[in-house]
């Protein structure tokens, strides 16, 4: 593959890994984010600052990062205990806007000129670029989607499942909001960490307008299209929206209208996303009772 179309993938796939952790917070748990482009850039930012600042390897790096990035979203997951629907929207709309805000202004984060320098990840002593950290990327997505699917499968997705459904009937039945609805955040923003920390050494460069509220919007428009709550989700959309604008390039003014119009017939005859529940490619792949009894 040419360079052109390794960055392109290698973009693709990490978007796929931060979106599956908003599919975890949204999809499973049912708990609207708009804001969180703010947990992929605390993660990037964590990486890059102990790259930089305080020399640690990727890999040396990484537990902290996924760490870190966990225990903030614990912290801001709290408001979705007291607040819903969308005053819950408007609370991560404000999150984003702050930890930007922060990244921006603070000289320890570098401001306006971000961070640079940030060194390639290193393997057996060999520096990963190109095809090579596009396998990386590769892995890491595999093993969040293994993740996703064992959380499908575990006791705590199918109490953010019955949450996401009807919370008061879930709480009746001895469901805690509170110890779900905190699980379902550390973990979508832990892997929203993990995919930060790849865009950052990938880049080598960040600045704060990587993770502004746009990044947000276009984060929770793949997962939408993909399909709230289905495991291959946020593949699928990361794929459609990393590929279409490079196809429309050309008309590059245009573009954030194609996709407005893109979500607003989604929303009008596929709200359940492309791999949703009752949409048409379900129902093409799906086998027909006399196929599945041959």
């Amino acid at each position: 593959m040419s360079a052109y179309v390794i960055t392109i993938a290698t973009l693709i796939v990490i978007y796929a890994i931060v979106v599956c952790g908003l599919n975890v917070i949204v999809g499973y748990a049912g708990q609207i984010s708009l804001g969180h482009a703010a947990f992929f850039g605390i993660g990037a930012y964590t990486a890059a600052l102990l790259a930089t600042k305080g020399h640690f390897s990727f890999w040396g790096a990484l537990p902290l990062v996924i760490l870190i990035s966990g225990l903030v979203g614990l912290l801001l997951g709290l408001p979705s205990l007291r607040v819903r629907d969308d005053f819950l929207a408007i609370t991560t709309i404000g999150i984003n806007f702050i930890v930007e805000a922060v990244f921006l202004y603070v000289p320890f984060f570098g401001g306006a000129l971000g961070i640079g320098g940030i060194p390639r990840v290193m393997l057996a002593g060999i520096k990963l670029k190109g095809a090579a950290f596009l396998l990386l990327c590769l892995f890491f997505l595999a093993v969040v989607l293994a993740v996703c699917w064992w959380f499908t499968r575990s006791w705590a997705g199918l109490a953010c499942f019955a949450l996401r459904e009807e919370e008061q009937a879930a709480a009746s039945m001895g469901i805690s909001p509170v110890r779900f609805k905190l699980t379902a955040f550390v973990l979508g923003t832990g892997m929203a960490g993990l995919g930060g920390a790849l865009y950052a050494h990938y880049m080598r460069f960040i600045s704060a307008t990587d993770f502004s509220f746009p990044v947000s919007i276009t984060l929770l428009a793949m997962l939408v299209i993909g399909g709230m709550g289905n495991l291959w989700a946020p593949l699928l959309g990361a794929v459609i929206l990393g590929v279409l604008p490079e196809l429309f390039r050309p008309i590059v003014d245009y573009r954030m209208l194609f996709y407005t119009g893109l979500l607003l017939l989604m929303i009008r005859f596929q709200p359940g996303g492309l791999l949703g529940e009752g949409s048409f490619l379900r129902r093409r792949l799906r086998l027909k009772p006399g196929r599945a009894a041959a």
